[in-house]
């Protein structure tokens, strides 16, 4: 192969990705060879157990196609990988759900469009896609708030879940003078008294606001152990699996006593 076809075929490659996409590239290509969908669903698909697997469909609505690859493992290809949009959307389009978790670890919040995210909330169907994956990624993003706003009030239960994920996701990492701390205790002021009429999912995701308010806001932690007694045990069905409701004051109080109120997170995603 002379020099010109190398050449051509070089223009063509990058002709492919677009600038914002280099970055990405250059850190996959330095760190065991370019990554791709194929590439990465073919690893994925050596490290799912089936045990796991067998349990993400039985307990949390995981569907077909995946592998049941554990989080530990996904990690593991996060941290080799970095953060990379081209290859997190691929990923995510890809339908497959271990893909799509790993897309949220690999994801560049900021590159994300508005389209994107809600590309992504719509396929959001169940596991931890609704919950952690996709509020996680938005939490990290400028589009925070508005997403958040505007996914805690669709009529869709999962949508609406993962509204109030964002802003648990929200608070967890970002200083309280960039918060606002008036739009988050009317909230706090407003659950007692919607919580009751939430679905399931959304009911479990708003006492866990609460939880999330008291323990990285300092300043609003007694207004949610008020609001947690009015809350009292909350009940909802979250499907065959042992997940529970923890008691937000339990929580809340567990976190004073390790002197953790406050202490914020690096990171919304996991």
């Amino acid at each position: 192969m002379n020099i010109i076809t190398h050449y051509n075929k070089l223009c063509m490659w990058l002709r492919f990705w677009t600038i914002q996409d280099w970055p990405g590239i250059i850190r996959s290509h330095t760190k065991g060879g370019i990554m791709n969908v194929a590439t990465v669903l073919q690893e994925l698909s050596s490290l799912g157990e089936e045990k796991y697997k067998r349990v993400l469909m039985r307990n949390h609505g995981v569907r077909e196609p995946f592998f049941g690859v554990p989080i530990r493992e996904l990690q593991k290809i996060r941290k080799r990988v970095g953060e990379n949009y081209r290859l997190s959307m691929d990923l995510y389009a890809s339908g497959n759900y271990d893909a799509m978790y790993l897309a949220g670890l690999i994801a560049e919040p900021e590159k994300m469009s508005y389209e994107d995210f809600q590309i992504w909330i719509e396929g959001a169907y169940g596991g931890s896609l609704y919950g952690s994956t996709v509020p996680g990624v938005a939490a990290e993003s400028s589009l925070g708030e508005k997403l958040a706003a505007e996914w805690e009030t669709s009529e869709n239960p999962l949508i609406a879940a993962a509204g109030w994920a964002t802003w648990s996701s929200i608070v967890s990492i970002r200083p309280d003078h960039l918060l606002d701390l008036e739009s988050l205790q009317s909230k706090i002021r407003t659950i007692p008294d919607r919580i009751g009429a939430a679905p399931d999912r959304v009911r479990y995701q708003m006492n866990n606001y609460i939880i999330a308010v008291g323990c990285y806001v300092k300043c609003l932690t007694e207004a949610c152990l008020k609001a947690a007694d009015v809350l009292g045990k909350v009940e909802a069905d979250l499907g065959p699996n042992h997940c529970t409701i923890p008691s937000a004051r339990e929580y809340i109080q567990k976190v004073q006593a390790r002197g953790s109120i406050g202490k914020k997170r690096k990171s919304a995603r996991c």
